[in-house]
């Protein structure tokens, strides 16, 4: 039986990592933790948190309420309340719209830079 090679995924994220692939500070994740319950990160026996991806979907969908739709913390939990899977699927279709403008942007330049060396 030949050898595969299994794709390493990460079962925990730290603050740190989480705050970085937002842009945010770690104040800022700390804060809404105490604000949306639905964000319940683990603990490690010292104390720092250890972010599931399940939590980083979770932050993902209040970070698009709030800081990409304007919603008021009230207004994104009422919002995370009522309609929070559907917002995950609406959020996950977005990104991956936008990879592809991301994608489709790059080949056009491409494409212009080929034309005008000719």
């Amino acid at each position: 039986m030949p050898y595969k090679e299994r794709d390493i995924t990460k079962q925990y994220f730290t603050i740190g990592e989480v705050a970085e692939q937002f842009g945010v500070a770690t104040s800022l994740i700390r804060f809404w933790e105490t604000e949306f319950e639905e964000l319940n990160p683990r603990k490690s026996k010292k104390g720092n948190r250890l972010f599931t991806q399940a939590d980083v979907d979770i932050f993902r969908t209040i970070y698009h309420l709030v800081k990409e739709r304007g919603y008021t913390i009230a207004g994104a939990r009422e919002m995370l309340k009522q309609k929070g899977g559907q917002l995950k699927d609406k959020i996950d279709v977005i990104q991956s719209l936008e990879k592809v403008r991301g994608f489709l942007a790059n080949l056009k330049k491409e494409i212009d830079a080929a034309q005008k060396a000719e």
